[in-house]
């Protein structure tokens, strides 16, 4: 908590100059959106994980980030980067948002309608929709105009810098809707990281829980994805840092600890990035960067095991 509110003021105030009513209104804007994305990314992370008995996987194993680049794609390839570029950000917001979580809703009402309600064959089949949408983005992306494809290039980047003031209401509202669902939850979370035997044998609806669960991550993500972009590794990243801080199995601890932990990283490297480097590099590459490299190695020490 300290170091959260450290890094909360050193990039409300480190290099600060002129009119505070303007400097402090301004921040304050990039600040909510990096909370929203911190909050959003951590806590669908830690629940994904929750419901998979897996730490190394993450909410992008589903194919959302897959999803959103084919979005981007079809939507320059169709209309054009200019007439894109000139819609209302809030109409954009609202077709992505809408599309991964229809998206998720057929998956999960075609699986878990099913003979056999496999999570495992959820996951297979996420993996599967999201080289096919890769393979879709990839084909229109050779056949489109080459600016308009530069300008689509920089519209699929995480892009920490650029949060649209206008979509901030939205995606606060959203977040600390499912935070409350999520909140009434935490014992159910509890019992569901004892695996599915175990939270049956305990009297818990399994598969209600898990759909519930799976609705939840689904829209923040989705909402995380369309505020940034897609960050496939940092919910890794700050999920396993919450482990390691706190090893506990308690959500009511792990949650606002990862949420924490992800508030850190995205606040003090945006203002690292501001402050020293002058944006001379993207946050969103640095966090993959290291999301990356501690995937490698749970990977490699799940594999010496």
């Amino acid at each position: 908590m300290a170091a959260t509110a450290v890094a909360v003021v050193a990039f409300m105030t480190l290099g600060a100059r002129g009119n505070w009513s303007f400097v402090l209104p301004f921040r304050g804007v990039k600040l909510a959106g990096l909370v929203i994305v911190a909050v959003a990314i951590a806590i669908s992370t830690v629940m994904f994980q929750t419901i998979t008995n897996n730490r190394i996987l993450t909410p992008a194993i589903m194919g959302f980030d897959a999803l959103y680049a084919l979005i981007q794609t079809v939507l320059v390839f169709t209309l054009g980067a200019i007439r894109v570029s000139a819609m209302d950000p809030r109409v954009i917001f609202a077709v992505e948002t809408g599309l991964m979580l229809v998206f998720a809703g057929l998956l999960y009402r075609w699986l878990f309608s099913a003979t056999v309600r496999s999570l495992h064959l959820l996951l297979l089949v996420g993996i599967v929709f999201g080289v096919f949408f890769r393979s879709i983005s990839g084909f229109l992306q050779r056949i489109i105009d080459p600016s308009e494809f530069l300008i689509l290039q920089d519209r699929m980047f995480a892009s920490f810098n650029g949060i649209d003031q206008s979509l901030l209401l939205i995606a606060t509202v959203i977040v600390l809707a499912c935070g409350a669902a999520v909140w009434r939850m935490l014992p159910v979370l509890d019992v569901l990281a004892l695996g599915r035997d175990h939270a049956i044998a305990l009297g818990v609806d399994h598969q209600r829980a898990v759909s519930v669960t799976l609705v939840l991550v689904t829209l923040l993500v989705a909402v995380s994805t369309a505020l940034v972009g897609p960050v496939a590794f940092f919910g890794l990243l700050v999920a396993n840092l919450a482990y390691l801080l706190l090893p506990t199995a308690r959500h009511a601890v792990l949650l606002p600890a990862a949420a924490l932990v992800a508030m850190i990283f995205l606040i003090a490297g945006q203002t690292i990035l501001e402050r020293v480097f002058a944006f001379d590099t993207a946050l969103s590459v640095v966090i993959e960067f290291i999301g990356g490299v501690v995937f490698i190695l749970l990977v490699i020490r799940g594999a010496a095991r």
